[in-house]
């Protein structure tokens, strides 16, 4: 099934881009980034900024802007059967250097789990222009690390 991302998310100050593969399919269906709940992005977020974040999405967008942060994929399309990311083929990368281009505030690009990370490398170049920051994925899929190892990286973000 072709699978395609949501808009993104940023502001005129964003500062930092979170970068996932695909939403996934309670994401699609709802059409929210991480609105599967049990998925860890939004919990990481409050935890790193040491702030409350909102249960309503609107508000959560709000946040995120308030926070300097931006949102988005790596991927603008791809076929995936479910929602796991190693399930993805034929993908179609975001325009993202046209992106980063609009938003030159911008100045570290942070990967929410490895397969962002590949995808990212695999389709743009890596330039001294931004710090890159490695994390990994809130997906609930992710059982390698305990909670408290996958939630201290996730504070790189505020470093």
């Amino acid at each position: 099934m072709l699978k395609k991302s949501l808009l993104p998310i940023s502001a005129p100050d964003s500062t930092i881009l979170i970068l996932g593969t695909l939403p996934g399919e309670k994401s699609l269906e709802l059409q929210q980034y991480y609105a599967h709940p049990r998925n860890r992005f939004w919990k990481f977020l409050e935890n790193a900024y040491n702030s409350n974040v909102p249960i309503n999405y609107a508000e959560k967008i709000k946040w995120l802007k308030n926070n300097k942060i931006a949102l988005w994929d790596v991927a603008h399309s791809a076929e995936r059967l479910g929602s796991l990311d190693a399930n993805m083929k034929q993908v179609e990368p975001n325009d993202l250097i046209d992106f980063l281009g609009k938003y030159p505030s911008i100045q570290r690009i942070a990967f929410n789990g490895q397969k962002a990370e590949k995808l990212y490398d695999k389709y743009f170049t890596r330039t001294a222009s931004y710090s890159f920051i490695s994390l990994p994925s809130s997906s609930p899929a992710n059982t390698r690390f305990t909670y408290a190892q996958l939630q201290a990286d996730w504070l790189k973000l505020k470093q």
